[in-house]
């Protein structure tokens, strides 16, 4: 009798302990995340690309930016407090930067490793950041602060051929289209949004028109399709750092007797 008596008793203890941790666990453990907010981005070429080989080229729709500015007091407030936990990087690989198109938090550090056996030196002489790195050898780090919102275009030097862009933004909520146009941004309290594009090959009185106010819910996470128009006068070709045309690299081949 007194043995099921303290059995009886050790379950009642058990039983309030669960409760207990019941009771004081967080709001946000048993929250569900919100689903994320989607849209589908379709790019219209210019008349010349699109008789490059249209029917054999996939479709490349990437590199689109979609963020959303919290127009909520609360959400804003909120939006302040999060702070990014990876550090972003711009790599130099294969003398290209990897990802062409990155966006960063406003006051984040961006670090430029060069993953290539030479050196690089980059460099950025455009409104969002306007800094140059030097030249630098292979192995090496170089970092750069982005503390104002705005667009940096960067390039290389010493090739002429790498370019990137990065994207410095005062609001978490952002992503960059995949190949297929689709863009998925994560983590966005309902609420009301100023929504935005951007697109390097577009002109931006263009992208501008994408601007509007949005109201996100869990009936509505959608921001539907964005049909962007390309430039058909944009061309990747830029100087140097100096303003200058690229040295071409000298002719290495030698005609034998």
């Amino acid at each position: 009798m007194q043995f099921s008596s303290c059995l009886g008793l050790e379950r009642i203890t058990i039983l309030l302990g669960v409760a207990s941790a019941l009771l004081f666990l967080p709001a946000s453990a048993g929250a569900q995340q919100p689903s994320p907010v989607t849209a589908q981005v379709e790019i219209a070429r210019t008349p010349a690309a699109k008789t490059e080989k249209a029917s054999s080229t996939p479709k490349n729709y990437s590199d689109v930016v979609v963020w959303l500015k919290p127009l909520d007091p609360a959400v804003l407030s909120a939006a302040a407090a999060q702070t990014s936990k990876k550090r972003p990087q711009l790599v130099q690989r294969n003398k290209s930067f990897e990802p062409h198109v990155l966006v960063v938090r406003v006051g984040s550090v961006v670090d430029f490793p060069n993953r290539d056996p030479f050196f690089h030196n980059v460099f950025s002489l455009f409104d969002g950041k306007r800094f140059d790195l030097g030249l630098y050898e292979a192995g090496a780090t170089n970092s750069a602060h982005f503390d104002r919102v705005g667009i940096s275009f960067l390039f290389c030097n010493i090739h002429p051929e790498m370019s990137a862009v990065i994207v410095a933004l005062d609001t978490p909520y952002f992503a960059v289209s995949d190949r297929a146009g689709r863009v998925s941004i994560p983590d966005v309290p309902d609420g009301r949004y100023e929504m935005h594009v951007w697109y390097e090959r577009s002109q931006t009185e263009d992208l501008k028109s994408f601007t509007r106010a949005v109201t996100i819910s869990s009936e509505s996470r959608s921001l539907g399709a964005i049909p962007i128009r390309e430039n058909s006068n944009f061309s990747p070709v830029h100087k140097n750092k100096y303003g200058q045309d690229y040295v071409p690299p000298p002719n290495t081949t030698y005609s034998h007797p």
